[in-house]
């Protein structure tokens, strides 16, 4: 069994930065990636960022360039700096753990419980 913990998020207003973090703990030897989705309102859940413990890295074409996936291999936990913020990344934010295939990510079945970002104007 894996656990995440989620940490930072909160409000921003468009422009300005938001940092989440993401800690893993348990069978932490299985995770071979991780990544963020997000889940705004009426809306389906979709990948954000990604980041394999070699270094591969994914983003969405909306975050390219604004946001930043880091991993810390040690502490077993991830860093999304989110810069530029705009409303459209109003969102609740979910960290997973998964595994690399070829050039993507693929979802694994250990989340965290999500983290509200709330951008506004």
């Amino acid at each position: 069994q894996v656990q995440l913990v989620e940490s930072g998020g909160g409000s921003a207003q468009a422009g300005e930065s938001l940092r989440l973090s993401c800690t893993a703990s348990g069978a932490v030897w299985s995770i071979k990636a991780m990544g963020y989705y997000r889940q705004a309102p009426g809306k389906q859940r979709e990948l954000v960022a990604a980041i394999s413990f070699e270094g591969k890295t994914y983003y969405a074409i909306p975050v390219k360039g604004r946001f930043t996936i880091s991993a810390d291999n040690l502490e077993n936990s991830i860093n999304l700096q989110m810069d530029s913020l705009t409303i459209e990344d109003t969102a609740v934010y979910y960290c997973n753990a998964g595994w690399w295939s070829g050039d993507f990510y693929t979802q694994g079945n250990y989340w965290g419980r999500g983290t509200q970002v709330t951008v506004s104007s």
